[in-house]
C-alpha cells in the first residue's frame, strides 16, 4: 500500500466526526483500515525475515551458536525464522489479501526494491563476506523500516478500534439494526 494512502488512513481526520457519518461509511472506512493493516502485516513479515537473518549473522560473529560457519547458518535459516516467528508474527492467521486487494504488485515490487537496496538475496547468502560494520548498518536500516511499518500498523489498529466502537455504540443505542444491515447487503 502506498505511503500516501497509509498517511490518509492513519490521519486523525480519517476517524474524526464518526457520529456524523452514516453506518455504511463507518464500515467502509473500517474495511479500508483492515485491508491496509493486512498489507502492512505482510510487509512487516518480509522485512522481519531479512532482519532475522542479518541478526543471526551478527550473533554468529559475536561467537554465538558456537560461531557456526555461514553454510551452517544458511542451513539453519528455517529454524531461525520459525524460532523468531512466535515473537514477531504472533498467532498464525491467514491473510485475505489478493491481487485486487490493497497491496498491489507495484506496492510489493516497491517494498522488495527497498529491501534489496538494504540487503538483497545475493548479499544475504554471503553475509560473511561483508564487514561487521556493514552488516550492523543493514540490521539498523531493516530495524528502522520495521519500526516504521509497525507504528503505522499500530495507528491503524487504533482507528479500527474506534470504528468498531462506533458500530457497537450504534447497535446498542438502536441507531443501527441487524435488519438494516441485511437490507444494505441484499442485492437490488
Amino acid at each position: 500500500m502506498s505511503p500516501h494512502a497509509i498517511e490518509q488512513l492513519i490521519s486523525p481526520d480519517f476517524v474524526s466526526n464518526l457520529t456524523e457519518l452514516n453506518i455504511d461509511e463507518v464500515r467502509r472506512r473500517r474495511g479500508l483500515c483492515q485491508d491496509a493493516e493486512e498489507a502492512l502485516s505482510l510487509q512487516r513479515r518480509l522485512i522481519q525475515g531479512r532482519l532475522d537473518i542479518v541478526q543471526a549473522d551478527l550473533y554468529r560473529r559475536a561467537g554465538g551458536a558456537s560461531a557456526q560457519p555461514t553454510e551452517e547458518l544458511i542451513e539453519s535459516l528455517p529454524d531461525i525464522l520459525v524460532e523468531h516467528g512466535d515473537r514477531h508474527l504472533g498467532p498464525g492467521r491467514l491473510t485475505s489479501l489478493d491481487a485486487s486487494g490493497p497491496m498491489l504488485d507495484s506496492d510489493f515490487d516497491e517494498l522488495v526494491r527497498k529491501l534489496d537496496r538494504i540487503v538483497d538475496g545475493a548479499r544475504l547468502s554471503k553475509l560473511d563476506s561483508e564487514d561487521e560494520k556493514t552488516v550492523r548498518e543493514m540490521a539498523d536500516e531493516l530495524d528502522q523500516l520495521e519500526r516504521s511499518v509497525s507504528e503505522n500498523r499500530h495507528q491503524l489498529h487504533r482507528h479500527i478500534d474506534k470504528f468498531q466502537a462506533e458500530i457497537v455504540r450504534r447497535y446498542k443505542s438502536g441507531e443501527a439494526s441487524v435488519e438494516g444491515l441485511l437490507e444494505s447487503e441484499s442485492p437490488n
